[in-house]
């Protein structure tokens, strides 16, 4: 085991059609305006690339693609989770069931972890999808840290726009066919949960094991 000299945030995201990236960016910025420092992931794409064609998915933003032993440099976690049926996406699940070595070593017991969603409109299980990371989170030990009301509850509670997002975390609405991209409330919302995960993870450092 060695002790971290500095921490960090590990972002890992799905996006499709680009939602979930924007709102990685304005949780990333979020960290480093607290004072802390992120890494935006992506998960691998398990689409053929006819089939993305064919759904007029745009090119992948330039991140790096996320191994397990990643998540070993960080303190926190963000996943930020294009939901599909109300879950995580298959693009994710994958990821996450690559995560069994992690598991039987306890390596990411302890770590704090959050989440971020777009979903296609008000109907499409925000909330459903973080039921469903929780027992993938439980798992691993992992510490969830909700979004709260607590200092964006003026913002959560704006009934003047439809909005995504919740004390679960920030979210977004893509529409139906994706064309709908994050207002300036939704990126906010996620600007602030950036912030306040940082709060949290800043409060602890912990021993972790060295990246293979």
């Amino acid at each position: 085991m060695a002790t971290r000299a500095g921490q960090s945030v590990g972002i890992v995201i799905y996006s499709m059609y680009g939602h979930v990236a924007q709102l990685a960016e304005a949780e990333k910025a979020g960290i480093e305006k607290a004072g802390g420092s992120a890494t935006i992931y992506q998960v691998a794409e398990t689409l053929p690339e006819e089939v993305l064609q064919k759904m007029y998915a745009p090119p992948k933003p330039d991140y790096p693609v996320v191994k397990p032993t990643d998540l070993l440099k960080h303190d926190g976690i963000l996943f930020g989770v294009a939901t599909r049926y109300a879950g995580w996406p298959a693009q994710l699940k994958t990821f996450i069931d690559s995560l069994g070595q992690l598991w039987a070593k306890g390596s990411l017991s302890g770590k704090f972890v959050g989440a971020f969603v777009s979903s296609a409109g008000p109907g499409g299980g925000q909330e459903s999808t973080y039921y469903s990371m929780m027992s993938t989170f439980t798992h691993q030990g992992m510490i969830f840290v909700p979004l709260g009301y607590a200092g964006v509850n003026h913002l959560l509670s704006n009934f003047d726009e439809l909005h995504g997002g919740s004390p679960w975390g920030a979210g977004t609405f893509a529409g139906a066919n994706g064309s709908r991209k994050p207002s300036t409330l939704e990126l906010d919302i996620a600007g602030i949960q950036g912030e306040k995960f940082w709060q949290v993870v800043a409060r602890t450092q912990f021993p972790v094991e060295e990246s293979e």
